[in-house]
C-alpha cells in the first residue's frame, strides 16, 4: 500500500466512537471527521483497494468499512435525534434500543465505552440543540 490512514479512535471496526463531551467531542463531529477521511483517501474503482485504513481498535479496512461505519453513525444520529424532537427522556431513548440492529458488531455491556454510555453522549449533544432546551 501506499496509501495508509491511521485514524485513531475516530475509526474502529470492534465498537462505538467514543464521544468526549467535556472537551466539545460530538457524534457529529465524528461523522465529519470520517467524511473527511471519505474525501481524502482514494479509492480504486471496482476493487478492494485505494487507501488502506488503519482503526483505532479493530481490523485494518478500506473507504467502504469508513463509508459504512459513518453511515450507521448517521441512521443512529438521525434515530435519536428524532427521540429527542418526541420529548422523549434518556431513558425513554436507551429502551427505545436506537443501536439494535448494530449492537452485535459494536455493542458493550461493559467496559469503559459501553452503548448506553454511547446514547446518553449522543442523546445530551442533541437534547442541548434541541430547539427551546438548554
Amino acid at each position: 500500500y501506499s496509501d495508509v490512514i491511521a485514524t485513531g479512535d475516530i475509526f474502529s471496526t470492534t465498537g462505538w466512537p467514543v464521544i468526549d463531551r467535556e472537551r466539545g467531542g460530538s457524534l457529529q463531529g465524528v461523522i465529519n471527521g470520517l467524511n473527511l477521511i471519505l474525501r481524502t483517501g482514494l479509492s480504486d474503482f471496482r476493487s478492494e483497494g485505494g487507501s488502506m485504513v488503519v482503526p483505532g481498535s479493530g481490523r485494518p479496512g478500506d473507504l467502504a468499512d469508513v463509508g459504512f461505519y459513518r453511515d450507521m453513525l448517521t441512521i443512529v444520529r438521525d434515530r435519536v435525534q428524532a427521540l429527542v424532537a418526541q420529548g422523549k427522556t434518556l431513558l425513554e431513548v436507551k429502551a427505545a434500543r436506537p443501536t439494535h440492529d448494530y449492537d452485535g458488531r459494536y455493542g458493550a455491556t461493559a467496559g469503559p465505552w459501553t452503548t448506553d454510555l454511547f446514547i446518553e453522549a449522543v442523546y445530551r449533544r442533541l437534547n442541548q440543540q434541541a430547539p427551546g432546551r438548554q
